[in-house]
């Protein structure tokens, strides 16, 4: 079967096993948008990150907002495709989406945080107790119906899109960002690499140094990524770290059984940065840290500034 094929079955497996809610209909890029509500909803002061799960089906893109984004996590999910949590801190856009279910593996990363805020489509309903007892504030469209709204560019499931404003009032600022990543001048060493691709089995994602933009331009399954407005989706860092991906408790719909990407523990990683590549290692030991990257000397890996794209894929052995 042909990964073409291959991404069509799964994609339409995916979409039978997530569950989605429905909001108001409006224009799915953000040109039209719902009427704020009368009392809109406030977080607490200290306000933590705003991590949202963004569809990466082909049918979903252009995503709206995922270029403001001050992190962006890819992961494997069922049938080998591929879903996005994007974190926001420095700034909130006004739309982001389209929004897409949580996964078992979204707790363990987001205890990084203290406290984060998720924006989720829904969830298998055995996850949701553990959502719901997770250190985070889970805000589904059951909860913030209000946030939500639903766009006419693409059929459910789409087509349910964010307004993060209606989580929090103002972006927490980048000292939210508890990731332990840090940013300063490239190491030394590494090698010149101006494309890198990463393969999940029905889905990809490549990078290519831009020497204008001093970026990495996104291709996601050989297609340029540009953001809703029409921008190319262009972060200053990415990583290609190596995990372990095992088959969770979980499984959809029509019984596939749902990767748990685990990023607690220690591996090999991929830092590319300035048009080179550096070959490091990364760690953290338990959940509630950062992860730490570092060279093979033991010396801390700095990151370019600007958006940091991690791409979470199975080590091999």
């Amino acid at each position: 079967m042909t990964v073409a094929l291959l991404a069509a079955a799964a994609t339409a497996a995916l979409a039978a096993g997530c569950t989605d809610q429905h909001g108001p209909t409006q224009d799915g890029r953000g040109r039209v948008q719902t009427p704020a509500p009368k009392q809109p909803k406030q977080v607490a002061r200290g306000a933590p990150v705003l991590a949202v799960k963004i569809d990466n089906a082909p049918e979903a893109r252009p995503q709206t907002g995922l270029e403001s984004a001050d992190i962006v996590y890819a992961e494997q999910v069922e049938g080998g495709l591929s879903r996005l949590m994007a974190v926001y801190a420095s700034t909130l856009p006004k739309v982001v989406g389209p929004v897409r279910s949580a996964r078992e593996s979204d707790l363990e990363l987001l205890r990084q945080f203290h406290r984060p805020t998720l924006a989720f489509s829904g969830a298998q309903h055995k996850l949701l107790p553990l959502i719901n007892s997770a250190p985070l504030q889970a805000e589904p469209p059951e909860k913030a119906s209000g946030a939500y709204f639903r766009g006419t560019g693409t059929p459910a499931p789409h087509n349910l899109f964010l307004h993060p404003a209606r989580l929090m009032p103002s972006p927490p600022g980048a000292k939210a960002l508890t990731t332990g990543f840090r940013y300063g001048a490239a190491p030394s060493g590494g090698r010149p690499e101006n494309t890198r691709t990463i393969r999940y089995p029905a889905a990809g994602f490549t990078f290519t140094w831009s020497p204008g933009l001093h970026r990495y331009l996104v291709a996601m399954d050989g297609k340029p990524t540009t953001a809703a407005g029409g921008k190319r989706v262009a972060p200053a860092t990415v990583v290609v770290q190596y995990v372990k991906v095992r088959q969770s408790a979980f499984h959809d719909r029509l019984g596939s059984n749902t990767p748990y990407t685990e990023t607690v523990g220690s591996g090999k990683a991929l830092v590319l940065r300035d048009g080179r590549l550096y070959d490091v290692h990364w760690q953290r030991v338990k959940a509630t840290d950062g992860t730490r990257f570092t060279t093979k000397d033991g010396k801390p890996v700095d990151f370019a500034k600007g958006q940091v794209w991690v791409v979470l894929t199975r080590a091999t052995r």
